[in-house]
């Protein structure tokens, strides 16, 4: 599974130390409803995901260069309804690798896998109202805005509204 510049990985245990440097960064999880402040918090997110595919409720893949391996983010789908065949995507990267075009290029990869491997007729999104930049990014790679879902979740004590997007991409 890979594009020109990058490739996925399925995420295992060993990846822990990359996903705690993506989300224990609060620039990062600034949108999240994670964040672990360290290594050990982080493997209850290495649980979430083990525990996604042992379910069946969705899976995550690594990111990375395919010059020279780094790490660059994770992307997948969780909440993964199959009698519904929909899923929502999820997309994070390190901050070093923000504004590079990776989002754009991953993607495509990532619907592929969705619509073909995993079945899905309907991949969602929901982006935190305030975050400009993902809800232009999802522009971007062909999401639809469906409406904003105010004050739907709590996040530090306080209400966010979700804004949520369909992507209207299909294969075949």
């Amino acid at each position: 599974m890979k594009t020109n510049s990058y490739y996925l990985k399925a995420i295992e245990p060993a990846d822990i130390k990359n996903i705690h440097k993506g989300l224990s960064n609060p620039e990062i999880t600034k949108y999240y409803d994670v964040h672990f402040a360290t290594l050990e918090d982080t493997k209850e997110q290495m649980d979430w995901y083990s525990n996604l595919e042992k379910e069946g409720t969705g899976q995550w893949w690594g990111i990375y260069k395919l010059a020279d391996d780094q790490f660059c983010g994770a992307g997948g789908y969780n909440s993964l309804e199959k009698n519904h065949q929909k899923a929502e995507i999820g997309f994070w990267l390190l901050q070093e690798y923000w504004g590079r075009g990776i989002m754009k290029e991953v993607m495509p990869l990532l619907f592929e896998l969705g619509f073909t491997t995993l079945d899905l007729n309907r991949i969602e999104g929901y982006v935190l109202s305030s975050n400009e930049k993902c809800k232009r990014g999802l522009e971007k790679i062909n999401f639809t805005h469906e409406g904003t879902m105010r004050e739907c979740e709590v996040k530090d004590g306080k209400r966010i509204s979700l804004d949520g997007s369909e992507h209207d991409f299909v294969f075949g």
